[in-house]
């Protein structure tokens, strides 16, 4: 039987306890749901909800412009809703125009797109079924100032992008005789870990009128709520909650479709580590309370 003496000496060890082993559970709290995942469904906020929806009842003529406007040091949070717009544009066959506004992003959107594309095409049928780039698809690359490119675009993307990212002639692909200039754009939308996103809203939306969305970290989002909430972004993704939000619609849209092949879904995999780090501060954070309340008591 535990006298009241031991469990007042346990509780005075406990916040004595070395850090070292904290450190070493809340390693194993992220490591673990990382490499075993469990499946966690988010509700999507309005603000997710405005871009998928928005982009789900584009006409099918207006193309999807996603610009790449992050390195791999934001990789983590912005990879997966490249991953998650391109599915959802290619689910519902509109057509799709890439760009990257930082050098480093152009790997991370040839990996976006090779997986997407390799997704889709590994169950199509026909040619119809398929995901062709320069027919459904266009990655123009990377080219500079930022300030050409995005004002540029407004008059003639061939003549920004002679050639795309793969050395082709920008003017032969058959995609880009529908997709000259932000007329034909539905919405675009900058994937940022700056203020890449403001510089769209005054050069690209104030002269050309361009919709514009944004998918951003989860530090920098509460910097964007006013232009969402002006009306100038049409929708926004906030850091890898927003991520795996995203993921979670884009699933739902295909079951509707009668789509119901499993994708793998990096965001909302990456929030089981992160929901299950957060429960395991928030239990230290409690126990710890408890622990200096009873040692002071006894003190007293």
């Amino acid at each position: 039987m535990r006298t009241k003496g031991s469990a007042r000496d346990f509780w005075a060890r406990l916040q004595s306890i070395d850090r070292r082993w904290i450190y070493l559970v809340v390693w194993l709290v992220v490591m673990v749901p990382l490499i075993f995942p469990f499946r966690i469904r988010p509700k999507a906020t309005p603000p997710v909800e405005k871009l998928f929806e928005f982009i789900d009842a584009m006409p099918q003529e207006k193309a999807l412009v996603l610009s790449i406007d992050y390195g791999p040091d934001t990789q983590a949070e912005l990879q997966p809703m490249l991953v998650a717009l391109l599915r959802h544009a290619f689910a519902t066959h509109h057509k799709v125009g890439v760009l990257a506004m930082v050098l480093t992003g152009l790997g991370l959107g040839e990996n976006a797109l090779s997986q997407v594309a390799s997704e889709f095409n590994a169950r199509a049928a026909t040619h119809d079924d398929s995901i062709v780039n320069g027919e459904d698809y266009v990655f123009w690359g990377w080219n500079t100032p930022y300030i050409t490119v995005m004002l540029g675009m407004g008059e003639n993307i061939s003549k920004v992008f002679p050639v795309d990212y793969y050395g082709a002639k920008t003017e032969s692909l058959p995609l880009m005789r529908h997709l000259k200039n932000y007329a034909d754009v539905g919405i675009l939308v900058s994937l940022a870990s700056s203020s890449f996103p403001q510089a769209w809203i005054n050069l690209a939306q104030t002269q050309f009128g361009v919709k514009l969305g944004c998918g951003v970290t989860a530090v920098s989002a509460a910097d964007f709520y006013p232009y969402l909430n002006s009306g100038q972004f049409s929708g926004m993704l906030g850091g890898m909650k927003g991520a795996a939000e995203y993921e979670q619609l884009v699933e739902e849209g295909m079951a509707k479709a009668g789509e119901n092949w499993r994708l793998r879904a990096r965001g909302t995999e990456a929030m089981s580590s992160q929901t299950a780090a957060h429960l395991a501060i928030i239990l230290f954070i409690i126990i710890g309370n408890i622990a200096f309340f009873a040692n002071r008591r006894r003190k007293l």
